[in-house]
C-alpha cells in the first residue's frame, strides 16, 4: 500500500466502527456532481467516462465538495457500470437519458459474451484514481470506494438502461433462475475483488449501492439479493476485517436485519424509511446513515435547518452517518448542500451537550 498522508478527520471512520464520538459526520451520495458549476466545467471538456477513467481528472471532481464543503468523507468519483464494462458489455453515458448498453442480455445464451478477461485493465483507471486521491486529499478526511450490489448491475444489464419497472430484469429471475443466480454470482465474485482491490489501492471504507432492491418483494430478495451481498461482505472482510462496509439497499426496509446479520458494520436508509423501526429491529451496535430527502434541499435554509434536527433526533445522537436518503439532483443549490453540512454539525454537537 503506498505511503498515503496521516488522517487529520477520522470522524467519519470512528462512527463507521461504532465507537461514541464528539458530533455526527456528513457525506453526501452524488456529493461530487452536476450541481456543482466546478464540475459542470470539467464537463464541458470531457465525456462523463472520461473522467471516471482518468485519475487526475477523477481526483479533481472527487475533491470539489471537499473543497467547497466541511464534509468528513470524500467518496471516489466513479460509476458502478463498471463492472458491466469489465464483464464485456459496452455501455454509453447518453446525455438526458443516462446509461445506454446498446447491447444488454436479452436471453441467457447471451451470458456467453459475459467474461471478465478484461477486468484488471478495465478496472485499473478506478484504482490509480483511489491511490492519486489519497494523496491529492493530504489527509483531509477518509476516502469512500464503492461498487454497484449484484442485483441493481444485472437490473441495468439485462433492460439496457434506465426503467421505471425494470421489467425484463425481473422476468429473468421467474422464466431464468439458474441463468440469473449464474449471472448474478459472476458479478458478486467480481465486486468482491474489486473491492479488496479498491482498498489496497487506498479506500478506507466501502458502500455497495443496490439502487434498485426495492423492485423485488421481500421473497425475491431473499433469493436474489441478500446472499450476494452476504458474498461480497465476507470476501472483503476476510482480505480488510477492518475496513468498515456500508449496504445501501434502496427501498427495502425489509432487507435491514438480513444486512446487518450479514457482517455490514452500517446500514444506510433511504427518506421512506423510519430509522427508529430499523433500529428496532437490528443490533443497537449497528450504524445507520441517512436519510434526509434530497428534495428537502429545495426548502429555504430554516426549513433545511428544522429538518436536519428532526432527522438528528429519529437516529439519535450516535451510531449515525448523516447523509442524505439518495444522491444529489443536478438543480440543488450548492448553498442548499452547505446549509445541510453545517446543520449537521451544530445540531449533532448541540444534542450531545444535552
Amino acid at each position: 500500500m503506498a505511503n498515503f498522508p496521516p488522517l487529520q478527520n477520522d470522524l467519519f471512520l470512528r462512527v463507521a466502527r461504532g465507537d461514541a464520538t464528539e458530533r455526527t459526520p456528513v457525506w453526501m451520495m452524488r456529493q461530487a456532481g452536476r450541481y456543482l458549476p466546478e464540475y459542470q466545467a470539467v464537463r464541458a471538456d470531457h465525456p462523463f467516462f472520461e473522467v471516471v477513467n482518468t485519475p487526475e481528472l477523477a481526483a479533481e471532481v472527487t475533491l470539489q465538495p471537499i473543497d467547497r464543503f466541511p464534509l468528513d468523507a470524500a467518496i471516489i468519483f466513479s460509476d458502478i457500470l463498471v463492472i458491466p464494462q469489465a464483464l464485456g458489455l459496452e455501455v454509453q453515458m447518453v446525455s438526458g437519458k443516462g446509461p445506454h448498453f446498446p447491447n444488454p442480455l436479452d436471453t441467457p445464451a447471451d451470458l456467453e459474451r459475459v467474461t471478465d478477461q478484461e477486468a484488471n485493465a478495465v478496472l485499473q483507471p478506478v484504482y490509480d484514481a483511489l491511490t492519486h486521491t489519497r494523496h491529492e486529499l493530504n489527509g483531509r478526511v477518509p476516502l469512500i470506494g464503492f461498487a454497484g450490489a449484484p442485483w441493481t448491475l444485472m437490473a441495468y444489464m439485462i433492460e439496457g438502461g434506465g426503467s421505471k419497472s425494470y421489467r425484463n430484469a425481473r422476468r429473468w429471475l421467474y422464466q431464468h433462475p439458474e441463468s440469473s443466480h449464474e449471472l448474478l454470482n459472476t458479478l458478486a465474485t467480481l465486486i468482491g475483488q474489486y473491492l479488496i482491490k479498491q482498498v489496497d489501492a487506498g479506500a478506507q471504507a466501502l458502500q455497495v449501492f443496490d439502487s434498485w432492491a426495492g423492485l423485488l418483494g421481500p421473497s425475491l430478495y431473499r433469493t436474489f439479493g441478500i446472499p450476494y451481498l452476504e458474498s461480497i461482505v465476507r470476501t472483503v472482510k476476510e482480505a480488510h476485517p477492518d475496513v468498515p462496509c456500508i449496504a445501501f439497499a434502496k427501498g427495502a426496509p425489509y432487507a435491514q436485519p438480513a444486512l446487518a446479520a450479514a457482517g455490514y458494520d452500517a446500514l444506510s436508509l433511504d427518506w421512506t424509511m423510519s430509522p427508529e423501526t430499523i433500529r428496532a429491529e437490528i443490533d443497537t451496535d449497528i450504524v445507520l446513515q441517512g436519510n434526509l430527502d434530497p428534495c428537502a434541499l429545495y426548502s429555504a435554509p430554516d426549513d433545511i435547518r428544522r429538518q436536519v434536527q428532526h432527522m438528528l433526533a429519529a437516529f439519535g445522537p450516535q451510531h449515525h452517518i448523516a447523509n442524505l436518503g439518495h444522491g444529489m439532483h443536478p438543480d440543488h443549490d450548492p448553498d442548499h448542500a452547505g446549509v445541510f453540512i453545517e446543520a449537521v454539525h451544530a445540531f449533532s454537537e448541540t444534542m450531545r451537550a444535552v
